[in-house]
């Protein structure tokens, strides 16, 4: 139990507002239930949430010390409270999730709870499967990332085995992943590869491509081919043979057909994002993969975004 005096430049306040910043960790779904079921007392009485405090009022919080503690990246699970998540696959040792559009994979910057990583430990510590208590330095961790307003499948690994062999699955190639991208036009052909170099402007959070070789710059080649046509813009299916950043979306715009909604690379803005989805994952091990061999071949994939449907409805 911790008290706390009001003082004079608390004063005034709501008690439901003093609380979510005097208790940073604490969510809101169990803020308010502390206060409905009186672990909260003020002057040693239940209070209602809008009751507003008074200078020298105390106020008495039976509330879990971790919850207490400063806002880092690491603790900032805590906040999360009910996970919001939608799961493709789990087992013992990984996890897949399917990433909405809008959502970050980590924090960017300032400090953020409610992050894809984050929902993912809060999931994990809810089910009895990770006690950050328990574990001197591992923590679930992605395996793999998507830009905030691009959606689709993510992997996390639920133990540090699992993570030393995806990551190196990943570096070798030997994971197959495709995406659903909507672009300005029709490709010509309408099946291809594209292939050129792609250096980044971290400053700037952006990348350049070029279709000759340039100082600093990396080959980047993307498979694709047009699923469907329709009003002039095209859907099409992209298989990244390299992983450079934004390359989809860089790569199309430098083709002359821009993805639809991409502000950064194209000539659209859409509130949603570009529109651009990492829809289907297969597990193509060709080196051995130990206590994940089980997954060899297997294939996840999610239902097809709303822009994808639209090429198909009349």
């Amino acid at each position: 139990m911790k008290e706390l005096t009001i003082r004079k430049n608390d004063a005034g306040q709501r008690l439901d507002r003093f609380l979510s910043k005097a208790v940073p960790l604490l969510p809101e779904s169990l803020l308010q239930k502390y206060i409905r079921i009186k672990r909260v007392k003020l002057n040693g009485k239940g209070a209602k949430r809008d009751t507003r405090l008074n200078e020298g009022d105390t106020l008495s919080l039976y509330i879990n010390d971790e919850f207490f503690e400063k806002p880092t990246e690491d603790n900032a699970w805590l906040k999360i409270g009910t996970p919001k998540l939608t799961i493709v696959y789990e087992d013992e040792n990984i996890l897949l999730a399917d990433k909405k559009p809008g959502v970050l994979c980590h924090a960017a910057g300032e400090w953020d709870f409610n992050t894809l990583i984050n929902n993912i430990k809060a999931y994990l510590h809810e089910k009895g499967e990770w006690d950050p208590k328990a574990e001197h330095s591992f923590a679930p961790s992605l395996c793999n990332r998507i830009d905030r307003n691009t959606g689709g499948i993510v992997i996390a690994a639920k133990n540090a085995e699992a993570l030393r062999i995806m990551d190196e699955k990943i570096r070798l190639r030997e994971i197959d992943k495709r995406y659903l991208a909507a672009i300005h036009g029709v490709m010509s052909p309408t099946s291809g590869t594209l292939e050129n170099y792609i250096w980044k402007d971290a400053k700037n959070n952006r990348v350049y491509v070029s279709d000759k070789p340039t100082k600093g710059a990396k080959t980047a080649a993307t498979r694709y081919r047009t699923l469907a046509v329709k009003g002039g813009d095209s859907l099409v299916e992209c298989e990244l043979l390299t992983g450079r950043t934004h390359q989809i979306r860089a790569q199309f715009s430098n083709a002359g057909h821009p993805l639809l909604g991409d502000g950064k690379y194209g000539r659209d803005k859409d509130k949603d994002g570009q529109q651009l989805y990492s829809y289907k994952l297969r597990f193509a091990f060709a080196t051995d993969a130990g206590v994940l061999d089980y997954l060899n071949g297997r294939e996840f994939s999610v239902e097809k975004p709303d822009f994808a449907k639209n090429f198909f409805e009349n």
